[in-house]
């Protein structure tokens, strides 16, 4: 990676594009590489540092991010209007790149709550978990009858309740994909160990049924785990009247719960990104990526996900997978996606989003061989399902869509109590229980939305932080995270709205 002048940026040897790192105008002239610019360039966009020809590799980060559609002339912006998806090379390479990482001599600990299952929680919330729809409203009645009653008042241990209420549950096959997927979610909730205590409402004839949900799999100990129906409880008021009672003894035993030292292997990260630009390829996905194996050198677990924003990219993580089995699950989720994406009349270059075009971002190849640095160079140990429960420590992938509510929330499932999250737009959300962190990929977007950024990459660029440096940073804002310290978007009150199911199947 070469800077030149701090003008454009050369990510790789082999690369035929360079990275404006300002607003360049028409004629800037760059010495070094001996070019002049041919047209306004925006910053994070990609300039051709030689003659591209029509249907010519284009290539970044020393890999393809798709083809010429016109021929390029040196100097040349690159961007929609010259360059398409075109071929590319899908070598897998099965554990070809598999290489251990050290182990750290010196053990870190953060301070969590120990629950009688084993798991360390970084926070320590009641949930109201709803089964349908039909009963979100009387959910988030009860958390706010227990608002207004000070029902935590004097708990200093407790850190509120969450209403995690969604849009389906009912309507819905009873068997299908969805149904599991559905199921997988709430029961990963159900059993997360940044709650203390859960109630499970549902309205009573939905497809989702309570006894289902409680029957199939033991959640939690009945001190911490409680369910009605709103229907045989007797309607609103009753449940409600019900509910703060049953928040009332739950309170009071999470309260006795107090944070002490555990392990940083009791960590489980989901690695996210939001609303990328041309940076994030370039530092706060790398700078997390580095972090990420910081943790996982200490035992901990990193959750990479969003399937469809690693496509084009996946050869990447196939070569780290520790068996050709291990491999093969990535891929055959992949061409589930093709199929997913085709049966629905979509296509997996509908990947970037506009935002992201107007930060760089042209084709998904180049999308996902920035977003894939977010999982460093750990060996990816096994492939899950959405919401499927993580069981193996280290680097994991999660399959997800890439829309960041709906792929969170299935980490979460999942067992993520912590959340990293880079963004060079500037996306603001919360995902409780799990406490998020935002790293934003550029200074600019850092200091305009200072109160919602935790912490600023961008000067890997603009004051020369190595990106080990960054790394290192992260990692202990983590650590100090999951020991209580609130992130920016908890101080802002962010967590409510994005419990977001991913929904497929039909809707009868």
């Amino acid at each position: 990676m070469k800077n030149s002048d701090n003008l454009v940026i050369r990510l790789h040897g082999d690369d035929n594009v360079l990275i404006a790192l300002q607003d360049l105008t028409a004629g800037t002239v760059l010495k070094e590489h001996d070019l002049t610019l041919n047209d306004v360039v925006k910053r994070g966009h990609k300039i051709a540092s030689a003659a591209i020809n029509e249907g010519q590799n284009v290539v970044r980060y020393g890999q393809i991010i798709g083809a010429a559609s016109a021929a390029i002339t040196i100097g040349d912006h690159i961007h929609t209007h010259n360059l398409i998806m075109g071929e590319y090379g899908k070598d897998y390479g099965f554990c070809s790149d598999a290489q251990p990482l050290p182990v750290v001599t010196e053990a870190r600990t953060f301070d969590g709550y120990h629950r009688p299952d084993g798991k360390v929680g970084t926070r320590n919330y009641l949930g109201i978990l709803t089964s349908v729809n039909c009963s979100g409203s009387v959910a988030r009645f009860i958390a706010e009858a227990a608002e207004k009653n000070g029902l935590l008042d004097g708990l200093e241990n407790v850190d509120g309740i969450v209403p995690i209420v969604h849009g389906t549950g009912c309507g819905m096959s009873g068997e299908d994909e969805g149904y599991q997927t559905l199921y997988r979610t709430l029961s990963g909730y159900a059993q997360h160990s940044n709650f203390a205590g859960i109630l499970l409402i549902g309205l009573g004839c939905e497809v989702m049924q309570i006894q289902d949900l409680v029957g199939a799999v033991r959640m939690r100990d009945t001190d911490s785990f409680r369910y009605m129906t709103i229907q045989q409880t007797g309607g609103t008021r009753r449940t409600i009247e019900k509910g703060l009672e049953i928040l009332k003894d739950m309170a009071q035993i999470a309260n006795k719960v107090e944070r002490k030292p555990a392990p940083v292997s009791h960590l489980t990260v989901a690695l996210q990104c939001g609303g990328s630009d041309g940076y994030s390829g370039i530092t706060a996905n790398p700078a997390l990526g580095h972090a990420s194996d910081l943790l996982v050198r200490h035992g901990g677990t990193t959750v990479l996900a969003e399937t469809s924003e690693v496509y084009g990219a996946e050869h990447l993580l196939t070569r780290r997978a520790v068996s050709p089995e291990v491999g093969q699950k990535l891929v055959d989720r992949i061409l589930w996606w093709e199929e997913y994406t085709e049966r629905n009349g979509g296509e997996m270059n509908n990947n970037p989003s506009p935002g992201n075009k107007r930060g760089g971002l042209t084709t998904i190849l180049e999308k996902s061989l920035g977003a894939v640095a977010k999982g460093g160079s750990a060996p990816l140990t096994d492939v899950y399902k959405f919401a499927e429960p993580i069981t193996k420590n280290g680097f994991v992938f999660m399959d997800s869509p890439g829309y960041d509510p709906v792929s969170i929330t299935g980490q979460i499932a999942s067992g993520s109590n912590l959340v990293a999250f880079t963004t060079g737009r500037g996306s603001v959300s919360g995902f409780k229980p799990s406490p998020s962190i935002k790293l934003a990929t550029n200074t600019e977007m850092f200091e305009r939305m200072s109160e919602d950024m935790d912490v600023n990459c961008g000067d890997i660029i603009s004051a020369g932080v190595s990106i080990e440096q960054k790394g290192e940073e992260i990692f202990e804002l983590l650590i100090r995270i999951a020991s209580g310290e609130k992130s920016k978007s908890e101080a802002l009150g962010f967590g409510g709205a994005e419990f977001v199911p991913w929904q497929m199947g039909c809707v009868m």
